[in-house]
This record gives C-alpha cells, structure tokens and sequence, in this order.
C-alpha cells in the first residue's frame, strides 16, 4: 500500500485540523461536514471508506476532542456498508455500536467467515485457515453471541446485554447471534468513563429490532470499530507527544533543557517509536479493510498497539513531572482519551489472544 494519503484525504486533514482548532465541537463537525463522510451519497453524505474515516478520527485525537465522532463515523461505515439504502437515509445522523458484551473484549478472535462487502470471493485467504473452534462469521471463541435475536413476525427482537456502548442515543446498531440489528433508542443504564464522556450499557429484553444484515456484517462491524479506536488512539499519541517534546525543549533542570538528557531523549524516542508502530499498523488495516482484502492481522495489531499507548502516555507523564497531573494542563486529557480507548477494546491481553488465534 502507499502510505502517502491522497488529494482527497489531505484536504479532509486540513479541513479537520482547522475546524477542530479554532472551535472543534460536535456542532461545528456537523457543519463542515466532517460527521457524514462515511454516508453514502445517496443520503447526504460523502460516500467515503475507512482510510477517510481513520483520517478525521486521528485529528480528533490529536486534540483530545471529547466530540462522538469515533461512535458516529464507525456506526455510519458500517451502515453503508451493510444497511439498506432506507436506514442509510434514516441514520444518516449520529448513531453507535453495541458490539461488547460482558466479560468478552471486542477483540475476540474472529473466524474467517464469509468476506464484507466489497471483497472478492474467489480463491483462499492469504491469513490461512480459520482460528481453531471459530466456524461461523461473527463468532466468539468463548461461545456462541450472549445477545439473542428471535424473529417475531415481520421484526425481531432482541435480548441479552451490551456493554462499553460510547455515547448511546437514538440510533444503535447491536450485533446478535443472528446478525446485525438496528435499535431506536434502546434501554440504556450509565457507564463511567475516564474521559467524563458519554458511555452505557444497553439491557435488551424481548426489544424490537430491525434486520440489517446476517452475521458477516458483526465481524466487519467489529474490524470497523477495531480500526476507528486504532485511528483516534494514534492521534492521542502524537497530540502527547507533540505537547511533552515541546515541554522538554523548554523546561530547564540544572541550567539545561531537559531534552539535552540522554535518558530523557531515550524516553521520548520510546515514545516516537510507539506511534509509528500504531500508525503503520492502523493505516495498514483501515487501507485493506477499504480495498476488501482480509485486514484481521493488521487490525489486531493495532488494537494491540493502542494499549501500548497507554504505556507511552505514562512516559509522557513522568517527563512532565508535576505538571501532567495539573487538570488546566491538556496532557491529562490525552492520558484520559487513551486509556478509554483501550477500555473499548477490551486490554492487552485481548489483543495478545487474538493475534496468537489468527497467526
């Protein structure tokens, strides 16, 4: 793949780095049109695909923007892709995932089952054979989806439990043993995040659903989800590390700047080296996940990498001394973006599981 981003994609940046700098709200991402560039065109948007995606989102965390674009972007992509051109219409505004369940990570091992839309079907995959035990798409190595969908005359119904649902509302699309689901404004109890932003756990009961798709669209839905936490994880590393790199040019110890320290410069390059391996990794999949070719490893291996954020966050803090714990200093609001993106992924060791199943 080339790593250089297009035309189309470096006026998307710009137009993300300005909006988000001067005043970078929900509102004024929704004028500029930056919430609908995964909306096919036909309902309003873009029509754009998760290279396009991962580029706003990485903006979004370079500034630490407490903003549901991560929700919104991820919850239309995979509407585009999967929905019919009625509920592409009719949630063409802000929408969510519920893809966890309790006691499972989002990264859970998924089974080579039959490809998203938009990938050839012919020949085998170049991952190889399918992880040992995972034989239907959207499956989970721990058993079968704890969320069951039952048809109940032209709908369906859903019950069982989602968790980790970031900014909740009206418009939620829920995986299920039998597919993709879409819910219009589901029961929803409070989660605590450490970004103070909004985050739920969605109770299903016998609650009405509409059919999206089968259970190849929960696994693409998971790659998306996996890939926008990656995008918006890799901005919050380079927003953190541009801020302690500035920090360490300027703060004297000793009558010298702390970037003249070997360790300190050791530290920062940790720091440098992180991002690079979440950047390669994330744009890798997002690129694959774009073109319909299998993006699972490269994915994993992201989602892998944003936990290792928090670890390079940790450095940032410890370079900042005193400071990084100041609430009017940003640098906690990075630390705060990194680890609840890693919470939505369910951990390191989630990750380390999944990429031991796949390779």
């Amino acid at each position: 793949m080339d790593f250089n981003l297009d035309e189309t994609q470096q006026d998307l940046k710009k137009l993300a780095t300005e909006v988000l700098a001067r005043e970078g709200d929900e509102e004024r991402l929704w004028q500029a049109g930056l919430m609908g560039v995964c909306v096919p065109e036909e309902a309003g948007g873009a029509g754009l695909g998760p290279v396009e995606m991962g580029v706003v989102l990485r903006e979004v965390g370079a500034r630490a923007a407490a903003v549901p674009a991560l929700a919104t972007l991820a919850g239309t992509l995979t509407l585009a892709r999967h929905g019919s051109a009625d509920q592409q219409r009719r949630c063409a505004g802000r929408i969510t995932l519920a893809l966890r369940e309790p006691g499972r990570a989002l990264s859970d091992p998924l089974p080579q089952g039959p490809p998203p839309q938009g990938s050839s079907p012919q020949g085998p995959s170049p991952q190889g054979p399918s992880p040992q035990g995972a034989s239907a798409p959207g499956a989970s190595p721990s058993g079968p989806s704890q969320t069951t969908a039952s048809p109940d005359g032209d709908g369906w119904r859903l019950s069982g439990r989602k968790v980790s649902v970031p900014y909740p509302g009206e418009a939620v699309l829920v995986s299920a043993d039998q597919g993709l689901f879409l819910l219009d404004s589901p029961p929803t109890r409070p989660e605590f995040t450490s970004t103070g932003e909004p985050a739920g756990t969605i109770v299903l009961d016998g609650t009405p659903a509409e059919r999206v798709a089968g259970p190849e669209a929960v696994r693409d839905a998971r790659l998306i989800l996996t890939g926008a936490v990656a995008a918006q994880a890799s901005g919050v590393l380079a927003g953190a590390l541009e801020l302690t790199t500035s920090y360490i040019k300027t703060r004297k110890q000793f009558g010298r700047a702390l970037a003249e320290f070997q360790a300190v410069t050791m530290q920062i390059a940790d720091v440098y080296i992180a991002g690079r391996a979440l950047d390669v990794a994330m744009w890798s999949g997002l690129w694959r996940l774009g073109e319909g070719l299998p993006a699972e490893e490269d994915l994993a291996l992201a989602a892998y990498h944003v936990s290792e954020a928090v670890t390079a966050l940790h450095t940032c803090q410890h370079l900042h001394g005193g400071l990084g714990l100041d609430v009017t200093y940003p640098l906690h609001r990075y630390f705060a973006q990194a680890k609840h993106l890693s919470h939505l992924l369910g951990g390191a060791d989630a990750q380390l599981d999944l990429i031991g199943a796949l390779v």
